[in-house]
């Protein structure tokens, strides 16, 4: 095996010992690219047993030009830079991390739903400008009792669930995909979309992105909810059509807003987002931990390691592809 290598297309790591500790493991070496165009990443992977990428987009044109690749690593959950179908079709497995920031992710979504509740931040900015008066937060309402609506009820969203129910929050679901007995084990009512929006205090924002969830919450759907409700968004930003998500807070639609994802990031000066006191916005960094970075480091690694050994990985993303590579399950 000690021919084989693997491509690591872009990263923003400070190391790559982590993957390079696994992959040493089995005589595989490593080699670090930082390609961004078509032909870059051609030029770079053409020969290439494995890949783990980060940012780089495998386009069809690029996949079709893998002579070798067995195996692509997403680092992270998502797996929007590579083209699924194209690397099903060559034969190539796609992995990915899917307990990747769980904790990091529903800790950061359970913050900023507290600190619009509570309105932290506002406060904090009135008494640095030497306004020492709370008044400036009023109206301010308990948290208990209060329903809090997930959208979409993947691993992220169901770690939320059990640190928001400890704050005594009822939990609402919507997920089309979820089974009941999903819902049941986690103590939580699957819901529709409109009742979700009609009578959650606030509403959690976790669908991946794809042509089905692009701009899911529009204008139609903000006056649904409640004026008093908070939106909080630590999944995909074009999840929320921000135009109206604009109009909505300006015209008191809804309450205010806690976003760690936008539908153009960074952030445009011009936003009105950035001169709204009832929003609190963060630069996606919701994923971020120490302990999360090397956790996905390593565990992408140990995905592609898993394929260049024989076997099908634990995290495979196109599991249709059973059955028509040569690998063997693991004992």
């Amino acid at each position: 095996m000690s021919n084989l290598k693997v491509v690591v297309t872009d990263y923003e790591y400070s190391t790559l010992k982590y993957e390079e500790e696994v992959l040493a493991q089995i005589g595989v070496s490593l080699v670090p690219a930082q390609c961004k165009t078509e032909e870059e990443l051609i030029e770079a992977c053409k020969d290439a047993d494995g890949l783990l990428n980060q940012y780089a987009q495998l386009t069809p044109r690029v996949i079709q030009a893998l002579d070798r690749c067995k195996v692509i690593g997403r680092y992270g959950v998502g797996i929007n830079t590579v083209d699924l179908a194209a690397a099903t079709e060559k034969g190539i497995c796609v992995v990915n991390v899917p307990d990747y920031c769980m904790d990091e992710v529903s800790d950061h979504a359970m913050a900023l739903l507290l600190a619009c509740v509570r309105k932290t931040v506002l406060m904090n900015n009135e008494v640095k400008k030497g306004n020492w008066d709370y008044k400036v937060s009023v109206p301010v309402y308990r948290l208990r009792g209060k329903n809090l609506g997930l959208i979409s009820f993947g691993r992220i969203a169901q770690t939320l669930a059990k640190k928001a129910q400890a704050f005594g929050l009822n939990l609402l679901v919507f997920d089309p995909y979820i089974p009941d007995a999903v819902a049941e084990q986690f103590g939580v009512k699957k819901v529709s979309l409109e009742e979700l929006l009609q009578t959650s205090d606030f509403i959690s924002v976790h669908a991946p992105l794809n042509a089905e969830t692009e701009h899911l919450l529009g204008e139609k759907e903000f006056k649904m909810m409640k004026k008093s409700a908070f939106i909080i968004n630590t999944g995909r930003g074009p999840v929320i059509d921000e135009e109206a998500l604009v109009k909505a807070l300006q015209e008191g639609w809804i309450a205010g807003a806690g976003l760690d994802v936008l539908e153009i990031e960074p952030v445009r000066s011009e936003s009105p987002l950035l001169k709204m006191d009832n929003v609190i916005l963060n630069p996606h960094v919701a994923w971020y931990s120490e302990e999360a970075g090397t956790d996905l480091q390593i565990k992408a690694a140990q995905g592609v390691a898993e394929v260049l050994q024989g076997y099908y990985p634990r995290n495979l993303v196109n599991k249709e592809i059973k059955g028509k590579v040569n690998l063997k399950e693991r004992p």
